[in-house]
C-alpha cells in the first residue's frame, strides 16, 4: 500500500497567482487546474458572477511531490496563515539555499537558513501569501 500526503491550501481568491508564484520559484508544474466556472453546473446552486474565475481544485507537482490548491467562494472566510506547514526536503544545501531565497521574496524569514545538529541546510520562511515553509536539507553536515 501507498500512501501519501498531500498539503491543500485554501486561498482567498489568489490561488492562480499562488501557482504562478510557485511554478517560478519552485519550478513547478500545473497539473489540473478548473475554475469555479469551468465545473460542471447545478440548477438548484447557481455560481455566484465573482466566484467563475476562482479556482475550484488545482494540483500542481514540485519534485516527486503534490500540492493541491482551491480559492474560497466570495465572501467565505479564510485563515491565513499557519495553518498549512510544508516541508521542502533536498539533498543539496545550493538548491536548499535557492528555494529559500526564492520564496522569501515578498515574504519574511522566521529562521535563517544554516547549518543545524540534524541538517547541513535547514531554515523557515514564510512567503508573501503566508503559507510557511521548512527548507530542509537531507545529508551530511559538521558539528
Amino acid at each position: 500500500m501507498t500512501m501519501r500526503l498531500t498539503p491543500y491550501l485554501m486561498m482567498d481568491g489568489n490561488a492562480k497567482e499562488a501557482i504562478e508564484f510557485y511554478q517560478k520559484a519552485l519550478e513547478a508544474q500545473v497539473l489540473f487546474l478548473q475554475t469555479f466556472g469551468e465545473m460542471p453546473a447545478n440548477p438548484e446552486y447557481p455560481l455566484p458572477e465573482a466566484a467563475r474565475d476562482r479556482v475550484g481544485h488545482a494540483t500542481i507537482k514540485i519534485g516527486e511531490s503534490e500540492l493541491m490548491f482551491s480559492d474560497t467562494f466570495p465572501g467565505q472566510p479564510v485563515q491565513i496563515g499557519n495553518q498549512v506547514t510544508i516541508c521542502l526536503s533536498t539533498d543539496s544545501a545550493d538548491k536548499s539555499r535557492q528555494l529559500f531565497e526564492a520564496l522569501q521574496e515578498g515574504g519574511s524569514v522566521v529562521m535563517p537558513l544554516q547549518e543545524t545538529h540534524f541538517s547541513p541546510g535547514y531554515g523557515i520562511v514564510t512567503d508573501k501569501f503566508g503559507v510557511s515553509f521548512q527548507i530542509y536539507t537531507e545529508g551530511q553536515h559538521h558539528m
